[in-house]
């Protein structure tokens, strides 16, 4: 073996020895590192849990609940449902067919119904989108701006656009109600042009609904507000897209196909 060979000998074998020690190290730095304990995990995780539930409830989705007979027979007072927020970004408007939930737009809703849950844990929960909130209606977009709404043909059935409305897949059908209009038993009027931003609304149960046509003013009517059954954009909530509880008649909510022949305004 010359000098050069032992040279190189040695240098192979101290990068061995550095290398030896170096994965010592690592190992030892790798046993050294402690997890957190187990309650700081659990608030950690909740806290996580927390922060996602409120951006979900913020820009996706939000549970709310049926409050009334009024969207009969398809949503059955105490339904739990979704609503989804996505359809109406930049600048997406709700459609008509959409079942939608709304705010109050101030004098729809009695004191009892605009509670909310009353229970201090609901209420948490109905912060952050767990739990339905109160102070909010479900009802089903008829007209969007410029529509103009008549009821009621000869066959009872509410026209849009001088379009008539099959709405046999989901309206109540109840014996002694003359038409698909409205619950004050008025056959013979009509609503619109619906103004820019806003919406008109009916529920399923067309006599059992306090929805956009209780809020029209008759002639006789004199302390009604003209206007007032048209409801601003911006309170609504989002579209319901499903029906989540009870279980056992869960489902898709779809728009009905009747809407599609509904011709554009004007």
């Amino acid at each position: 073996m010359t000098p050069e060979d032992r040279d190189q000998t040695a240098v192979v074998s101290d990068d061995d020895e550095t290398g030896s020690r170096s994965s010592r190290t690592r190992k030892s730095h790798k046993v050294k590192k402690k997890h957190l304990p187990l309650w700081q995990e659990t608030f950690l995780l909740l806290g996580i849990a927390l922060l996602l539930a409120i951006v979900i409830k913020a820009l996706f989705v939000q549970a709310f609940y049926i409050p009334s007979e009024s969207m009969e027979p398809g949503l059955v007072q105490n339904d739990r449902i979704l609503v989804q927020k996505v359809s109406y970004w930049f600048g997406g408007s709700p459609q008509r067919g959409d079942v939608v939930v709304f705010k109050d737009p101030g004098d729809w809703l009695g004191p009892q119904d605009d509670a909310g849950p009353s229970n201090p844990m609901a209420k948490v929960m109905a912060k952050i989108g767990l739990y339905p909130q109160g102070g909010h209606l479900v009802k089903r977009v008829i007209g969007v701006e410029g529509d103009v709404i008549k009821c009621c043909d000869k066959q009872g059935r509410i026209s849009v656009n001088g379009q008539p409305l099959n709405e046999d897949g989901y309206v109540q059908d109840e014996k002694g109600v003359a038409c698909r209009g409205p619950m004050r038993g008025d056959c013979n009027w009509t609503a619109g042009p619906v103004p820019d931003g806003h919406i008109f609304v009916m529920g399923d149960n067309r006599a059992h609904s306090a929805d956009s046509t209780v809020h029209m003013c008759s002639e006789e009517e004199t302390d009604c507000v003209p206007g007032d059954e048209f409801v601003p954009v911006d309170l609504v909530v989002g579209k319901v897209f499903v029906l989540i509880w009870p279980w056992d008649h869960a489902r898709w909510v779809h728009r009905p196909d009747t809407f599609a022949d509904v011709p554009d305004a004007g």
